[in-house]
């Protein structure tokens, strides 16, 4: 690192380097992310917005990419550069978004009204079947808080990414993502043993 002078931190923090800037962020000079964040945010909201196909995803993807570099994750600097680090990383959770979305997605379209006028091609046994499912995730839902129903019908039936639900109901977003977390979690336990 380059030797400092007492009040020069931060006019140094440009011309240093990734890891340099890494360690300083960890060392809580904090406007070593911002340099960061402007070096790479463009790798990975591209990455982000590729992988999901949704640019409001995308952004609050790379938001929470930055919030994991600044709370001190597991990247090492001696391993590999911060940019091939953030590129994985952002691919995984995007990828983890994917899977979680195409579940939720499985699991929500089971219970979607007028689902039952397009099963009447069905043998009676599946239409019983289905019905009998659709009859226990409305129950599951029932048993949810109204705040997470709310959000999950926002997301599932309207197709609304978790910012815009944020923006309509004027919550921060942060509790649109716990509440539909927390929703998720307790559909799919209520209904591990209906649905598989």
């Amino acid at each position: 690192m380059h030797p400092e002078q007492p009040g020069n931190t931060e006019q140094s923090l440009p011309s240093q380097t990734d890891a340099e800037l890494f360690l300083a962020l960890r060392a809580g000079q904090t406007p070593a992310l911002g340099i960061l964040y402007d070096r790479h945010a463009g790798l990975v909201y591209g990455l982000a917005r590729k992988t999901l196909g949704n640019s409001q995803e995308a952004e609050d993807l790379t938001q929470d990419i930055f919030l994991i570099l600044a709370r001190g994750t597991s990247y090492d600097p001696r391993r590999g550069s911060l940019r091939t680090y953030l590129a994985i990383l952002t691919r995984s959770r995007a990828l983890d978004r994917l899977r979680s979305r195409s579940k939720a997605l499985e699991s929500m379209g089971r219970w979607r009204p007028g689902r039952d006028q397009e099963i009447a091609s069905n043998s009676p046994f599946e239409q019983a079947f289905q019905h009998e499912q659709s009859s226990e995730v409305r129950t599951a839902l029932a048993q949810l808080s109204d705040e997470q129903q709310q959000v999950l019908t926002m997301a599932y039936y309207d197709g609304l990414s978790q910012s815009e639900i944020a923006q309509q109901l004027a919550i921060p977003l942060g509790t649109v993502k716990a509440r539909s977390r927390r929703g998720l979690l307790k559909l799919r336990q209520t209904l591990s043993n209906y649905i598989g």
